[in-house]
């Protein structure tokens, strides 16, 4: 900038114009080159990252509304029981988690990439040497790669947990080590809730597996063992009529999404017969219907003389066995039978 307003300026040249002009004409030549090159580089990736999160955006909230196919059948599953899904606060609440965590992680990945190449573009534009300092950056990265390589995984199956939506807040979750209600999630760490009230702190990346058993609908399963001279046909008949009662309730009713199965000589042996109960239910609702389900085919049985087997098992004691426990060792032998023991 010095270099282009360098010039005399004594008073005969400040008055004159033409020197002005000169003057202006050298500024901006000195304009039109590298300073309008990085301010049009700088502005391109403005544009640039304000189109990209406009676009993570779009995406985010695409993924949010539009959810997985598994939870779309789901709605229309419980929209039509009457149940207000979408008014969930737990559901509220993970869709709200979801897009703030994805939108995040997006928003920063784009501005990483867009502020590397808005950088490599000035530094093209005003002939920087970055030999060096790309050099130490890739010693520092090598480094960084090396000991960060279990963060890295963890961030990365987090990211992906949460696009895929396996699961989220409010959901009862099966991860190996930890069971339990999903409490939050990030994309290192999922803290987990158990039944005994322990709240576990899971690395993403060492999650293997991943059982859900909310999501979309769950399933009420209940296994009733009668002896085998019961009334069979009869005690399937109670546990339908048991079903049925479950599905008449004003409350409990609208928890059902499917007419209930019975399935009767599902297992047989001398002790006893088994019977199956299946019935389709909203999420995380299968274990309230369980219990009534039981309480009910309970009553019925009692009330119709059906009695219920008791799995067999077997117990197996072992004793030692001494010489001096039994008294009989200890009595002289008699002389007659060893008499004919010998002469045998």
């Amino acid at each position: 900038m010095t270099g282009v307003l360098d010039m005399d300026l004594d008073p005969q040249s400040i008055s004159d114009p033409g020197a002005w002009a000169r003057l202006a004409a050298r500024f901006w030549g000195w304009f039109m080159g590298t300073p309008l090159q990085s301010l049009i580089a700088v502005l391109v990736g403005l544009l640039l990252l304000a189109a990209a999160r406009w676009v993570i955006r779009r995406v985010v909230r695409s993924i949010v509304d539009g959810g997985m196919t598994v939870r779309q059948h789901a709605g229309r599953l419980l929209s039509r029981t009457g149940l207000a899904a979408q008014s969930d606060p737990l559901i509220i609440a993970r869709r709200v988690q979801r897009a703030e965590t994805m939108g995040s992680v997006l928003r920063s990945a784009a501005g990483l990439v867009i502020a590397i190449l808005v950088l490599t573009a000035l530094a093209n534009i005003h002939d920087w040497d970055l030999g060096p300092l790309l050099a130490s950056a890739g010693v520092a990265g090598v480094a960084l790669g090396f000991g960060a390589q279990t963060l890295v995984k963890d961030f990365l199956s987090g990211l992906f947990m949460l696009v895929e939506d396996q699961y989220g807040v409010g959901d009862v979750v099966d991860l190996g080590e930890a069971s339990g209600v999903v409490e939050a999630i990030g994309l290192r760490v999922t803290q987990v809730r158990d039944l005994s009230g322990t709240l576990w702190y899971v690395r993403n990346g060492e999650v293997m597996r991943v059982g859900n058993m909310t999501q979309g609908w769950s399933k009420a399963f209940i296994e009733v063992l009668v002896t085998p001279d019961a009334d069979v046909p009869r005690a399937i008949e109670l546990m339908r009529t048991a079903a049925a009662e479950v599905a008449d309730d004003d409350e409990l009713g609208r928890l059902l999404l499917a007419d209930a199965e019975v399935t009767g000589y599902e297992d047989l042996t001398a002790e006893s017969v088994r019977l199956r109960l299946m019935v389709k239910t909203a999420p995380a609702q299968q274990w309230r219907i369980q219990r009534v389900l039981r309480r009910h085919i309970r009553d019925l049985f009692a009330a119709e003389g059906i009695p219920l087997a008791l799995e067999r098992r077997e117990v197996l004691v072992e004793r030692e066995f001494h010489r001096h426990d039994d008294p009989a060792a200890d009595e002289p032998a008699d002389d007659d039978a060893t008499g004919d023991e010998s002469r045998t």
